[in-house]
């Protein structure tokens, strides 16, 4: 039996969730119909644009992303600072980006005399608006519902288009989100569909990279742009979430990581999930395991396996348990030995 999103999405447990969500029909969501020869390709651009779109409206972050043939990752960070300094006329300016709004609010916004019932309304209507603009279910409905609206005009269909609802997981700690991190950023080269980080379509580590050095089209080595990074304010993809660097999701405004580190975890983990990559085997193990008390093979196993290993919630036992303590979750086992190899 599927959970209620208010047990698997709470923002006071962690701000950090990975979704997923999988086309339901043969005809994919983006890739080409080998059978038709028809191409989808085009429709990555849809969904990536979509999402920055709705991130720059909600108080929702966007960390991680990869489009596939057929299903997208996404990795989403609630910001709750933002939301806690929307102003009234901030929440009907987002609300209205979204919908028509409400008459009400349209005679609050031009200043018009509201009456004692009119502002009854319009405080209840604020206090809806304003949650949902921190709610990743209203910003996965207003995600999916263009997409299919969208696939189906092209399609010259009617029905479904997504499998269902989306499936969500709980990032709790700094590893578990770093795992998830690279697990959704490496999803096209361990899909065999890339062979490099730069050649990753339609994902952020792709985005990232093409940000720091625009201009050439080579690329220089990762260790290169690493070292670019650690020296470069973060401003070239405003669309993104940023790496801040901090050592604990509680203490930092973005990512907890500085871009530089993860950059040379994922080169140094795409190489070994890529066994045909010249050089793929490094006995130095990179900073980011090392700082988090992470073994190679417990990683490299996170790194391909990461929703096998988890379902909803993501993090050391002690913490999956008291989520689930906390949101009367239904029975679950799975994660347990992967937490604790993952999580010393």
């Amino acid at each position: 039996m599927t959970s209620a999103r208010r047990q698997l999405i709470d923002a006071n447990a962690t701000p950090f969730y990975h979704v997923i969500n999988r086309c339901v029909r043969r005809a994919f969501l983006c890739g080409e119909d080998k059978l038709t020869g028809r191409s989808y390709e085009h429709r990555r651009g849809w969904i990536v644009d979509k999402i920055k779109a709705l991130s720059a409206i909600f108080c929702i972050d966007i960390c991680a992303y990869a489009v596939m043939n057929n299903h997208y990752h996404l990795v989403l960070k609630i910001d709750v600072d933002k939301a806690k300094s929307l102003t009234q006329k901030d929440i009907i300016s987002r609300w209205r980006q979204i919908t028509k709004g409400h008459s009400v609010a349209t005679k609050y916004i031009n200043g018009d005399a509201l009456i004692d019932a009119e502002v009854m309304l319009l405080d209840s209507l604020l206090a809806e608006w304003h949650e949902r603009l921190s709610s990743i279910s209203w910003f996965m409905r207003c995600l999916n519902e263009e997409i299919a609206r969208k696939a189906n005009r092209e399609d010259e269909c009617k029905g479904a288009f997504w499998e269902g609802r989306f499936k969500s997981q709980a990032l709790l700690d700094e590893q578990a989100l770093l795992a998830c991190m690279m697990y959704v950023d490496l999803n096209p080269i361990r899909a065999g569909i890339a062979d490099s980080l730069q050649s990753s379509d339609f994902t952020s580590i792709q985005e990232r990279i093409s940000s720091l050095d625009p201009q050439d089209d080579a690329f220089p080595s990762l260790n290169t742009l690493a070292q670019s990074a650690n020296k470069r304010p973060q401003t070239t993809y405003p669309s993104l979430a940023k790496f801040d660097g901090s050592t604990h999701l509680s203490q930092q405004s973005g990512i907890p990581f500085h871009f530089a580190d993860y950059l040379e975890l994922i080169d140094w983990t795409g190489r070994a999930i890529r066994l045909d990559k010249k050089g793929y085997i490094d006995n130095q193990r990179p900073k980011l395991l090392n700082e988090l008390g992470i073994t190679p093979d417990a990683w490299l196993t996170s790194a391909k396996e990461f929703r096998r290993q988890y379902s909803g919630i993501s993090g050391r036992w002690d913490s999956m348990c008291e989520f689930k303590k906390q949101h009367n979750c239904g029975k679950w086992s799975k994660g347990k030995a992967s937490s604790q190899a993952l999580h010393p």
